[in-house]
Parts: structure tokens; sequence; C-alpha cells
């Protein structure tokens, strides 16, 4: 029996872990024991944090396995490339890694193969000189941490006030791993993502999901389609676009999940790319659901050195995911539940509403899966 090991355990990565038995492979999933809820599905579980590389390869060089894989987390990446490196097992590269996972060196990285970015600047803090070079940027301006993700620390800034900036680079810089944050001019246009799959360089795009958010200031999201309902001509556009952004990162296998704008013109802004599949249950549920392809799967044979399979394994349909923020969104999912029962394909936990304050992804209360 080959066997795979698996980095985290989260209600997102929960999928990964019961799609990996269900193919019949032996399981070894490493994560920090609170909140591993799919610990119970694995084969062998190992409490040891995600951040414990050296750690985790102690382990790994006893386990000896066939693959190491993760699919929604910018910081799981790190440790399996870092495995994947060490163990003689296919993923990308650790130049891709740094690339991929740090928002300065990932727009640097697209500049410099002509990938559409807007001017952006890294700071420690603010004095003149940061000041001088943001007077030469547009406003307005959106202020994040490096090298963080889901909503993390992200802020709008509509004109140059220095009391607003300072608040907001501090808060970017208090949750980066490496305390630093980018500035970079606003771009207009509706948010968009696009999930693809690479194999040793050769890239395929699945899907396009529609973002929903909660805007100005922190744009943390609320909600996500698939399919995005695009036309032909935009759906090529969006293609080379980020099948671009994927070479310039050196993405070269496994599930990636560019995000980007299309801007009032109609031009394609890449905004990030993770070379991962897209959190929020949009890699693990929503492109299955929306397209046939059996998206996990493809990722556990990349893993493997197979090429992925294109087989549709399900009928398509219109998929949704909502986030809870409010008892109104509640209240909305009662009422599909009453109504259209059968479009409801799944409902997370729903923590109490205003237990606590929702300042990022990992905060909202719970979320709920439409499959029309």
């Amino acid at each position: 029996m080959k066997k795979i090991v698996i980095i985290g355990a989260n209600n997102f990565q929960m999928p990964l872990i019961k799609k990996a038995k269900e193919l019949g492979y032996e399981t070894h999933v490493f994560a920090w024991k609170e909140g591993a809820v799919g610990a119970k599905f694995a084969d062998f579980f190992y409490p040891i944090s995600i951040v414990e590389k050296e750690q985790i390869l102690d382990e790994c060089k006893k386990i000896k396995p066939n693959a190491v894989i993760s699919v929604a987390s910018d910081l799981a990446t790190l440790t399996v490339n870092y495995l994947a490196d060490k163990l003689g097992l296919i993923g990308n590269s650790l130049e891709c890694t740094e690339l991929s996972t740090n928002k300065y060196k990932m727009r640097q990285a697209f500049q410099s193969k002509k990938v559409s970015v807007p001017k952006f600047i890294k700071v420690q803090k603010i004095d003149e000189d940061v000041l001088q070079k943001i007077k030469n940027m547009n406003m307005p301006i959106i202020v994040k941490p490096t090298d963080r993700s889901g909503s993390r620390s992200i802020t709008k800034i509509e004109n140059l006030d220095s009391n607003k900036l300072q608040k907001a680079v501090e808060e970017a810089i208090n949750v980066s791993f490496e305390k630093k944050a980018i500035i970079e001019e606003y771009i207009e246009g509706e948010e968009f993502s696009a999930e693809s799959i690479s194999y040793k360089g050769n890239h395929t795009l699945l899907t396009v999901t529609r973002k929903e958010t909660t805007g100005a200031p922190h744009f943390i999201e609320t909600g996500h389609i698939q399919p995005a309902g695009l036309d032909k001509k935009t759906m090529e556009k969006i293609e080379k676009e980020v099948f671009l952004g994927l070479n310039s990162l050196q993405i070269e296998n496994g599930a990636s999940h560019a995000e980007f704008k299309i801007t009032p013109n109609g031009k394609i802004k890449i905004i990030e790319i993770g070379a991962r599949m897209g959190g929020d249950c949009i890699g693990s549920d929503l492109v299955q659901i929306s397209t046939g392809y059996d998206f996990l799967k493809m990722v556990i044979d990349v893993a493997l050195e197979n090429k992925p399979d294109f087989t549709k394994v399900s009928k398509k349909r219109k998929a949704i995911i909502k986030f809870i923020f409010s008892k109104e969104d509640v209240e909305k999912l009662e009422k599909i539940q009453k109504e259209n029962p059968d479009d409801v394909y799944y409902v997370s936990p729903i923590e109490e509403i205003n237990s606590h304050k929702i300042i990022d992804s990992s905060t909202r209360y719970g979320y709920y899966i439409l499959a029309i």
C-alpha cells in the first residue's frame, strides 16, 4: 500500500484526508492537535505543528512516503515542498515556494515576466521615504502583510492619512511572519479566482470562481460562486494571464489558486497566486460540484507523479459557498433548508453569533455549501 503524508488536518484539509483514504492510500497526517478535525480520519496522526519541518522530516524518513501533499494553506505549502525536496518526491521547487508565499517577491517575479501588476513597495515602518514613494502611487492603496493569507490585516486606504496608514501598516506587520508589509495601488474591478492543475509544467484551467467580499476596508470573503459566468473570450484572456503568472512563479506541479480582477475596461490584473488549492472549500468541494472533475484526486495523482485524470465523476451543477456573519445569514440558511433542502450540500458547525469579532476569514462563524 502506498503511503501519503498530509500536512494539516483542519476543516479545509479534511476532504483531502478522506479522499486519500477512499482511494486506498495509507495516510500519515501531521498537524497541531487543537482544531485537527481531520485527525480521526487518518490512519496515523502525528500531533506536530505544520511549521516544525525538521521534526516532520525525521518522522517521514521512518515512514518513507510515496507522496507529501496539502491543499489549502500557504503555511503548509512551505513544509510540503521542503519535505518533497529532502525526500526526492514530486512537488514545486524551494524557489517556487519562496516566490508563491511572499507577496513582495511574487510581485517582483510577476514584474520580471511582464505580468501586469500595480505599483508596490515593501515596508517595515512609515517614514518620509515611504511617504514620498506612496505619493507617486495612485490612490486608493492596499496595505497587507507580505506573507499571510485568509484576508488577514488587509486595509484599503482612500487618501494619504498618515494616522490611518500607520495603523494599517502596524496591523499588517504584527501578523506577518517576517514582520513586513506590502503597500500597492488598489485595482478597480470585480474580483475572481482561477483554479488550475499543473503537471510537470503543463497547466490546465479547471474553472473560474466569482468572489464576494465585505468590501473596504478589509475585504473578508462572504461567499464564492462557480462557475463565474464569464464569456469564452474573457476566459481565454484569463487563461493566458494566469498561465504567465504560474510560469513566472515556477509553479510546475499540483493545484494553484490565482486571484485576479477584471478591470472596468476588461483587462485581467493578477493580484496573487498560491501554489495550492483555494481555501474556503473552493478547491476541495466547489470545483468538483461545478465541473464534475475530481480535483482532490488530481492533486494526489500529481504528487504520486501520475498525470491528472480529467474523467468527469459527477454531473456539473452551480456551486455556492456562503459564510455566516450574522443572524440574518443563519435565517437565510434555515429558509433554504426548509424550501430547497436538496440544494444544501454541506453545513459546517456554526458558532454563536456575536460570540467574537470577525476580523478575517478564520474568524467567521461558519458556512454552508449549495449545489444547485
